[in-house]
């Protein structure tokens, strides 16, 4: 569990909730443009999309809100888990890298084929070519997911779970119980939340 006298080094690389995330029921435009998969074959969203929808996971190789750190757990052990389940009611789960500014270091698309064979994701690792996927979707952190159901509108963004939270009562699976509820066509709540962790390092202009 992380502390809640989380240090000042770790506490910095929060990103909070803000207006500017992109609203519920806002439409993903499906093109058929192809990404780099660090795992596998390079696909196209339309590709990856299942019946009842999918689900884009923005990540990197580093920040330890994904990988893990000494005071948190780090959100991509789960990520094998959730893409399982997700698949097992046909929605679609892939990782997504917008880290343009790293491009040349640590989230390299040889880096990222290294991370991913070396943590076994067992789903699509998709580099997001000058950040433009995150820009168009506002997404703000690593990680920060966003959930588009089988017509490509959005029922759920920000955290997969609230595990960041040291002062919870209890651990709520957001997007599982965002993909549980959906397919049981009942309301989603909360159908968005804070997405917490590292931003996303964008080429500044």
């Amino acid at each position: 569990m992380i502390k809640h006298f989380l240090l000042p080094a770790i506490f910095f690389l929060f990103t909070f909730f803000s207006v500017g995330q992109v609203a519920i029921g806002s439409s993903l435009e499906m093109s058929r443009e192809t990404f780099q998969n660090a795992n596998g074959t390079d696909a196209s969203l339309v590709e990856e999309t299942k019946r009842n929808g999918i689900i884009l996971v923005f990540s990197c190789n580093t920040c330890p809100f994904v990988v893990g750190s000494k005071h948190f757990p780090g959100w991509e052990n789960q990520y094998n888990e959730l893409h399982k389940y997700a698949s097992s009611q046909d929605v679609g789960f892939v990782l997504i890298n917008s880290n343009e500014a790293k491009r040349t270091g640590d989230d390299s698309f040889k880096a990222m084929q290294t991370h991913a064979k070396n943590v076994a994701y067992s789903m699509s690792y998709l580099l997001d070519k000058n950040a433009a996927l995150a820009n168009s979707l506002k997404a703000k952190t690593t990680p920060h997911v966003f959930f588009f159901d089988q017509n490509q509108k959005l029922v759920y963004s920000g955290s997969i779970d609230n595990i960041w939270d040291g002062k919870r009562k209890k651990t709520k699976p957001f997007l599982r119980s965002a993909i549980e509820n959906h397919l049981k066509s009942k309301k989603i709540k909360p159908n968005a939340t804070a997405p917490k962790g590292c931003s996303i390092k964008r080429i500044k202009a």
